[in-house]
């Protein structure tokens, strides 16, 4: 009888454990740093004191490194929220970068933040995110500009993590970093003919991440995806994006619906800023709660602890929906 009261005790402990919530915030990618009144709620209500804001991006142009789409800020943005500046740079940037010019692309992007942090005063934390597509002919040099940063600014240099880069790790490389950012999104690409959802499908993250509990860093955070978009098809079979689409755009009499996810368009005319014809059809892509969910649910059997990142905090992604899956 002396045990049963310890038993309960336990039973209750590891369910409260299995009912944790993960802390969870956003990206912030847009240009322009201003928030209207739902992205502000939205970020208050976020459970992590941390908001991620995208700085700018860098490629090589020419053979020169730019800084391409630099944030601005409205003056009326405020946040309680503690700052990662994130710095988005192509592949390519790496691809035949010499020693010295490591040295300089690490210089100039740890000024620039500077520079921007200081005359938007924001309130960053000690980390930098870099967030780059690297494979196996640039990791060397990649890694070598990771720590290049890190030594520079002095600040915790922190890199994102797809899929491909956990299940090819051995190819891939580890980062010289402490801790990593896994975008469970971007599962194939939106311009191939498929009837895969290519923002996130469960089946092949699952395969991808199967492994995951083996990754030598186990500092782990994670970004989901909350973002939507339509795929046109031409009559060619030619595919083009449109941004920020949800099935609710597609209520309209000049469409018809063809399948649950995808409409033909009945007569030529504008839709969503581009002339689009007769015969186009127009295909959904968009993120459940119910696969979130399942992502999560998979996510807890490979990790303890982390972070939730949701890319991205745009009134149109956020609005009417529920963070709390936990």
């Amino acid at each position: 009888m002396k045990i049963f009261p310890f038993f309960i005790f336990l039973l209750l402990l590891i369910s409260c454990k299995k009912q944790e919530k993960h802390p969870y915030t956003f990206y912030y990618w847009k240009t322009n740093l201003r928030l209207d009144e739902t992205e502000r709620k939205t970020l208050s209500r976020s459970t992590s004191p941390y908001l991620y804001i995208r700085f700018f991006d860098i490629d090589k142009v020419g053979g020169k490194f730019q800084p391409v789409a630099v944030l601005t800020k409205d003056k009326n943005f405020t946040t309680q929220k503690q700052i990662v500046p994130t710095v988005f740079v192509t592949n390519q940037t790496f691809l035949h970068i010499k020693a010295n010019e490591i040295d300089f692309l690490a210089k100039s992007i740890y000024k620039l933040i500077s520079k921007k942090t200081n005359e938007y005063h924001l309130k960053t934390n000690n980390e930098i995110q870099i967030d780059c597509d690297w494979n196996s002919g640039t990791k060397d040099d990649y890694f070598a500009f990771l720590k290049k940063l890190q030594k520079i600014s002095g600040k915790e240099v922190s890199c994102t993590l797809r899929l491909h880069q956990v299940k090819d790790k051995n190819l891939m490389g580890i980062p010289p970093v402490k801790k990593v950012y896994l975008m469970c999104y971007s599962t194939s690409s939106p311009l191939e003919n498929s009837g895969h959802n290519s923002i996130l499908d469960l089946n092949v993250m699952k395969s991808y991440l199967s492994g995951l509990e083996t990754y030598p860093i186990q500092n782990i955070e994670v970004a989901l995806p909350i973002y939507s978009w339509g795929i046109v098809t031409n009559h060619l079979g030619k595919h083009k994006l449109i941004n920020a689409l949800s099935e609710k755009d597609l209520k309209n009499p000049d469409f018809r619906k063809i399948s649950d996810h995808e409409i033909l368009i009945l007569k030529d005319g504008f839709y969503f800023g581009n002339f689009l014809n007769k015969g186009f059809k127009i295909k959904i892509e968009e993120i459940s709660a119910e696969q979130l969910r399942e992502a999560l649910q998979f996510l807890d059997t490979k990790m303890d602890h982390y972070s939730i990142i949701y890319y991205q905090l745009d009134h149109k992604f956020v609005e009417g929906r529920n963070f709390n899956y936990f």
